[in-house]
């Protein structure tokens, strides 16, 4: 299990921790060092890295001609790339890796929810976040490349509102909180607050 401290000090503030804790423990892994790479459907063996620069090397290694997904969040190291031969050390490192993971997340959660749009009821929350993963682990949902998707600030308030009705903690309940964000954060919309998306009542299986 994911240190509490951690997320609380590294998370994504717009993402509760008990989501950030199921993200990790069906999307991640609890090494910062640790590396998969694929191929199209193909899994490709890599050899477990024992420090930051043999882990590097393979990073290099691979990213030029495989999907590689590294750390704690499993990011994918070709966005945390200046360069083919220069990745950002802080990929590696598990309190970056975790911030920037569930900030683009959080962006991939509120592009889900937005398609669930007027329909979304409690009864498939769950499917959100299952959709969500699934984009994660894909780099795609309905035809969109998530990683590089604009404009997913938020998802219709009044379409929240209407899915949530009583206390947002019922079961699978979706709680909206506004969170002071920059201009530079992921999903930032301008001028107005981001959508805090509450899941985490949400423990079905991720497909």
């Amino acid at each position: 299990m994911i240190d509490a401290a951690l997320i609380e000090e590294c998370a994504d503030q717009s993402l509760k921790p008990a989501i950030v804790e199921r993200f990790v423990e069906v999307a991640g892994s609890l090494d910062p060092l640790f590396i998969t790479a694929r191929s199209g459907d193909r899994l490709i063996l890599v050899p477990k890295a024992r420090a930051r620069g043999e882990a590097m090397e393979i990073i290099r290694r691979h990213v030029v001609s495989s999907v590689v997904r590294v750390g704690i969040t499993q990011y994918p190291a070709s966005f945390a790339f200046k360069d083919t031969t220069d990745p950002k050390p802080d990929l590696l490192d598990a309190c970056d890796n975790l911030r920037m993971g569930t900030k683009m997340f959080a962006k991939i959660l509120r592009i889900v929810a937005k398609w669930y749009g007027s329909s979304l009821e409690k009864d498939v929350l769950p499917e959100v976040f299952e959709d969500a993963v699934h984009a994660w682990k894909t780099g795609e949902f309905e035809g969109a490349k998530v990683f590089r998707a604009q404009g997913a600030d938020s998802y219709a308030e009044t379409a929240v509102d209407d899915a949530v009705e009583g206390t947002p903690d019922e079961a699978h309940g979706l709680q909206t909180e506004p969170v002071e964000t920059d201009e530079n954060s992921v999903g930032a919309a301008s001028g107005r607050s981001e959508i805090r998306v509450d899941l985490s009542r949400i423990n079905g299986p991720v497909r």
